[in-house]
């Protein structure tokens, strides 16, 4: 009987196993976690529910979500793809359900219907998960592989590395002659201290267009303003795709913000032809434009040079001017970052030249695979680094199970 290790016992691990033992039943399959729980990302992702996927049906769409790992995956997507996620979590009894943003959760809205799907299969299977198990090292003897760790030593035939993307972990491939990219934050939101933005935390606008400036870096879509700065979709996406030159500038940076997504000339022109009508009413008391909350409109009306009881009909073309910049230019000073709720994402892994992506399989050692976050592979919020975790999961499992 042909052993198998899997290093981690969290989403990728755990779908890893699942899927050799019922592809090939004969394996005797062991998780081995370092920590006292199993599937702590899964339980806290989404929320607490759980975002499984996203539904992005088409490979090299869906390859777009990631900022690095975008080429490697898109052979992998051919051969598990979201439509196929969907297929695997209903036949475990876990239907899905898509929301109007596209992300995709258990009908069941909670991240312990999936955390029993993965138990229930695992028990059922005989697949061994044994926790307080932190690996020390691996190598090969006698064509096998020894895993130490301080409880017990292991022999197996094939290992699979699913532990995240853990510095230990890192430095254990490291031993296996693997490259390791320096990790670096990825998913965050950008610290700013301005008074446009100070106490205005819950405010969201949902066209914002944000850039990087020095960069070809843009996004769009939501952004929210929050007590430490500005976060939301758009925001976050951009962190991802900017993550490696956000680290080199040691987050200190500028963005620009366009909070309507329209260029400043329209703005202006509409401003203009809102003096005749609107002459002796207040500037400040209602925005025009009904993406801007009141509380946000009054703070770019005051940064424009234009007085709080100032009416539309004695404001000049240079006010005019000032304000359409603000609205759709507002310059941006960021010192810092934090971290998205707590779905640490980093950019940074075993480097992705190393790796054969038709079997997640080393191409320095064979029979060792890797999957997951320990790759230099991470996307956006939204589902994709599970997807990610799925994918590599599964076909690693095939690989594993065929030979």
């Amino acid at each position: 009987m042909k052993k198998v290790i899997i290093i981690g016992g969290g989403a990728a691990g755990y779908f890893t196993a699942i899927n050799a033992k019922e592809l090939n039943p004969e394996l005797d399959i062991t998780i081995l976690e370092k920590g006292k729980e199993v599937l702590q990302k899964v339980k806290i992702s989404g929320g607490g529910r759980c975002n499984v996927t996203h539904a992005c049906f088409d490979p090299k769409e869906l390859t777009k979500f990631y900022p690095r790992g975008k080429k490697e995956l898109l052979g992998p997507f051919h051969q598990f793809m979201t439509g196929d996620t969907f297929e695997w979590f209903e036949n475990h009894g876990v239907p899905l359900k898509i929301e109007e943003d596209n992300r995709v959760f258990p009908e069941a809205n909670t991240s312990q219907a999936i955390i029993d799907c993965f138990q229930n299969a695992v028990d059922n299977l005989g697949i061994t998960v044994l926790k307080n198990h932190g690996v020390n090292s691996v190598y090969q003897q006698d064509e096998k592989w020894v895993i130490n760790t301080k409880n017990q030593d292991f022999e197996a035939d094939y290992v699979v590395v699913a532990a995240g993307s853990s510095k230990k972990v890192w430095e254990l491939c490291e031993t296996l002659s693997h490259t390791i990219i320096e990790p670096v934050p990825s998913l965050f939101t950008f610290n700013i201290k301005d008074k446009r933005i100070i106490d205005l935390g819950g405010i969201s606008v949902p066209n914002a267009e944000v850039t990087l400036v020095g960069t070809n870096l843009e996004n769009s879509g939501p952004l929210l303003i929050t007590h430490w700065g500005l976060s939301g979709p758009a925001i976050l996406k951009l962190s991802a795709f900017g993550a490696r030159i956000l680290a080199d500038k040691n987050y200190q940076y500028n963005v620009l913000v366009n909070w309507l997504g329209q260029d400043t000339d329209s703005v202006f022109e509409i401003l203009q032809q809102l003096k005749k009508p609107q002459a002796k009413k207040q500037i400040n008391l209602k925005s025009p434009f009904g993406d801007i909350p009141r509380r946000l409109w009054e703070r770019l009306v005051t940064a424009s040079e234009v007085k709080s009881n100032q009416n539309w009909g004695d404001i000049s073309n240079k006010q005019l001017q000032n304000l359409a910049n603000q609205l759709t230019k507002g310059l941006f000073n960021a010192n810092g970052r934090t971290t998205f709720k707590e779905e640490f994402v980093t950019a940074g892994g075993i480097d992705l030249k190393e790796i054969n992506f038709k079997r997640f399989e080393s191409k320095k050692h064979k029979n060792l695979f890797f999957v997951g976050e320990v790759l230099n592979i991470d996307a956006v919020t939204g589902g994709f680094n599970f997807q990610n975790a799925w994918t590599g999961g599964f076909i690693c499992a095939k690989a594993i199970a065929e030979q």
